[in-house]
């Protein structure tokens, strides 16, 4: 039987948050084991948010220069995807070498131990041959997987997750997008402008199912004006593969009626994480929920606690760092404000951007709320017009005040940060009808979308 090893806290997993949890209590003396099976630092900085942004940064700007032709006279653009590629391995992971965030941790004081780690029992880990017995109690931080659907043959085909299409050294000349959420969106719309035949197939009706329904609109305009072919509303099947056609062969995809064929296939149908070998169950948590509850604290048990993706309240780091600084205050007892997400902030970073916050009118509406909506065109802008954009501003009050707004369009992120505050701080709405807009500038359009409010 192993010794059982006594330390202050135990961090399950080294994402963005159970690094930033494991290296604050570090620093405040605590001593403080981080587990972590793959890569610290977690999936943002490897396989998420900054390669596929560099990814994306590189696409918008070959999107840019072929709009020179309509606007300012004339250029060529000639994609070259080793650019992209070599400065995702050499700038952003190292070549997928997690060194510097290691020592980034050890260096507050942190031990680092790596492998697998599941609870065995109160404030109990075990990582291997090793067991772990925490005084002040355990961080799961476990991050998510991508999620492979029981689609009768996909198991047998070489197909891409977003681990898998961030490495890709060449594009491929065609590839289908299984999945119409934010990373398939994005991760098609890089690749179809990097000269590759893209088919993005969703079972739901549109596209951004979880969005305003003029997101999912937009987007999908966009992408078949792009060349890009969109399938909604489409169960697949049945998944297969031929030889030749390539060195990969050809992929075929019998979505409903269509047979979709290409020499990729881009799997990015949701995440999941594996509570059952996480051993949620030994803290009196069901192994077979598809997340952890927590309260406003992030506990979730006696001595336990979770951030990040398992907790069910949005898949994205700036949620996981949110959670991990309420966590390291109430581990080391001090005060601070309980989790509050009613204006969490979302991007889905295509060309337009989609930024949203807070309730869609659907939601707002099934919480029984008096909703009031505007939206304007971007288009009807001076900015808009300007820059011939796409997009739009929509808002949604309850009680006199913001309750969800969608910002789309070429800063949609950027402009959606007014928004953010003005649903966080629950500014009145006739306080933001009565603010000077700088003009012209796309955020003044949310003076416009607060004017139309029906």
């Amino acid at each position: 039987m192993a010794e059982v090893e006594e330390v202050d806290v135990v961090v399950v997993g080294m994402g963005p948050g159970g690094e930033d949890v494991a290296g604050r209590l570090a620093e405040a003396g605590l001593k403080v084991v981080g587990v972590e099976s793959r890569l610290v630092g977690g999936e943002c900085p490897y396989f998420g948010c900054v390669p596929s942004k560099m990814m994306i940064r590189a696409s918008d700007l070959l999107a840019e220069g072929r709009r020179i032709g309509d606007l300012a006279g004339s250029a060529e653009v000639a994609p070259d995807w080793s650019k992209v590629a070599g400065r995702i391995r050499d700038e952003a992971t190292d070549d997928w070498d997690d060194k510097v965030a290691a020592d980034r941790f050890t260096g507050k004081g942190g031990i680092l131990v790596r492998g697998y780690g599941s609870l065995t029992g109160e404030r109990e880990v075990t990582v291997g041959d090793r067991v772990f017995r925490a005084r002040r109690g355990v961080v799961l931080n476990p991050g998510t997987a991508p999620a492979v659907p029981p689609i009768e043959g996909l198991r047998n085909v070489p197909y891409w997750t977003n681990r898998d299409i961030v490495k890709a050294t060449e594009i491929p000349d065609s590839l289908i997008v299984l999945g119409g959420g934010a990373i398939g969106l994005e991760l098609a719309q890089v690749f179809r402008r990097f000269g590759a035949e893209v088919t993005v197939v969703e079972a739901a009706d549109r596209l951004l199912a979880l969005e305003e329904p003029e997101a999912g609109e937009l987007v999908r305009e966009t992408f078949e004006a792009e060349g890009i072919k969109v399938r909604t509303g489409v169960k697949v099947g049945f998944v297969g593969h031929e030889s030749g056609g390539g060195p990969e062969g050809t992929i075929t995809v019998h979505a409903g009626d269509e047979v979709l064929r290409a020499s990729r296939l881009l799997v990015a149908a949701g995440r999941f994480t594996d509570l059952e070998a996480l051993g949620v169950a030994s803290a009196g948590l069901d192994p077979s929920a598809r997340t952890i509850p927590v309260d406003e604290r992030m506990r979730a048990a006696e001595g336990l606690w979770a951030v990040g993706d398992v907790t069910g309240k949005g898949a994205f780091t700036h949620i996981s760092m949110y959670q991990a600084a309420i966590v390291v205050k109430d581990i080391l007892g001090q005060d601070g404000p309980p989790a509050d997400y009613r204006a969490l902030p979302r991007v889905t970073f295509t060309d337009p951007e989609i930024g949203a916050v807070g309730l869609t009118e659907r939601q707002a509406r099934e919480k029984g709320l008096k909703v009031r909506t505007g939206i304007t065109r971007l288009g009807d802008s001076t900015r808009g017009w300007i820059h011939q954009a796409e997009g739009f501003i929509k808002v949604v009050e309850a009680d006199g005040v913001l309750v969800g707004a969608t910002s789309a369009g070429p800063t949609g992120g950027e402009v959606l940060s007014a928004l953010v505050v003005a649903v966080h701080a629950q500014v009145p709405v006739k306080t933001l009808e009565s603010m000077i807009y700088a003009y012209p500038t796309f955020h003044r359009a949310i003076s416009e979308a607060l004017r139309a409010l029906d």
